[in-house]
């Protein structure tokens, strides 16, 4: 679904910018600090209702200003939907087509994207957590329960948390709700991994020529069923004050030419194996809403050589999504086809002449 239109208010370093994007390529240039990947994180923003960097909402307010405005038009199905965050002291506000009441899903639904920046490798090297937001997320556009049966299992995890800490031994009475939330969450994340996993190893291969292999862990002993695996931790559990198996404990392992790719490749080939997950992830999301995405691309060559970047720009360019890239230089990344540009500085952003 691309974004036709962008507006910015007050977020960071941007005062004010209105902007006109095409639905195919845009590249934005710049020096470093000048408000490049200011604007890809406020165009995120706008589609998730939280920053990519993790920054807290009070940091991405212009300094001595007290809100940011964001505004964007997409192509959806044919006809234009309007998107508005605004976030202050107050917390967020959000709408969609003028209607309130709109939360973070919402917005995901109605812009959905995904970042390619300088810290993606941590989607490799990092915890367990980053995979399993990331096969989350495409859970969410694919498997249409999947939001609500993650949302019970949480609050129903929450509450036996609670017993557990308490002491009381009737954390079990929370035990078959569990189950069968938890049941319904590892179902559909296997279901997603299924349908994902030959976009997932054909792109790891065509990025990095190696075999790479993709093995979801549930979160207990795949030897045993949930609730087996639940029983035998009741110590454990008491003993820890919180569940200690479950879908909330599931990784997703990457297997490089037979070595746990995130202890043993090499920075940029954690990049490009992150990448990979990505690229996979907008392919999928793409065919399952019968919609071209929307791609960010922070400073795409950061920590590759220049063949890795053609490679990396190639498989973008194959997946037909709107892509937005930043760059310090206005010769690299090269697209196959010429993208709309965009010179950014002390964060006016223009269109170059």
């Amino acid at each position: 679904m691309p974004i036709k239109r962008f507006k910015a208010d007050r977020f960071r370093c941007l005062k004010s910018l209105s902007l006109e994007f095409d639905p195919a390529v845009n590249l934005v240039v710049g020096p470093n600090a000048s408000g490049k990947t200011s604007l890809l994180e406020a165009i995120a923003y706008l589609g998730r209702g939280r920053s990519f960097r993790g920054s807290p909402p009070s940091s991405l307010i212009l300094h001595g200003e007290k809100e940011f405005v964001l505004f964007g038009t997409v192509l959806a199905r044919g006809r234009e939907r309007s998107i508005g965050v605004r976030n202050s002291r107050a917390g967020l506000e959000a709408k969609i087509d003028g209607a309130a009441d709109v939360g973070a899903a919402d917005l995901a639904e109605a812009l959905p994207l995904q970042v390619i920046d300088p810290e993606v490798h941590e989607l490799v090297a990092g915890g367990p957590e980053q995979r399993r937001r990331f096969l989350d997320g495409v859970a969410f556009h694919v498997e249409h329960r999947f939001l609500d049966a993650w949302r019970r299992y949480r609050r129903i995890l929450k509450q036996r948390n609670a017993l557990l800490r308490s002491g009381e031994t009737g954390a079990d009475v929370w035990t078959g709700q569990l189950v069968e939330a938890g049941a319904e969450v590892d179902a559909a994340r296997r279901r997603v991994l299924e349908v994902c996993q030959p976009a997932l190893e054909e792109r790891a291969s065509g990025l990095l020529d190696g075999d790479v292999r993709f093995e979801y862990r549930p979160g207990w002993s795949q030897e045993l069923s949930f609730e087996q695996a639940l029983n035998q931790s009741t110590e454990r559990d008491v003993a820890a004050g919180s569940t200690q198996v479950g879908p909330h404990r599931a990784d997703l392992k990457l297997i490089y030419d037979e070595r746990q790719a995130r202890r043993l490749v090499s920075r940029g080939q954690q990049k490009l194996l992150a990448c990979s997950m990505v690229l996979a992830a907008t392919e999928v999301v793409q065919t399952a809403l019968e919609e071209p995405l929307l791609l960010l691309l922070d400073d795409p060559a950061a920590e590759l050589d220049t063949d890795s970047l053609a490679r990396l720009i190639n498989h973008v360019a194959g997946l037909g999504c709107q892509v937005i890239a930043t760059s310090l230089r206005s010769d690299a990344p090269v697209f196959p086809a010429e993208p709309r540009r965009f010179h950014v500085e002390h964060g006016d952003i223009q269109v170059a002449s």
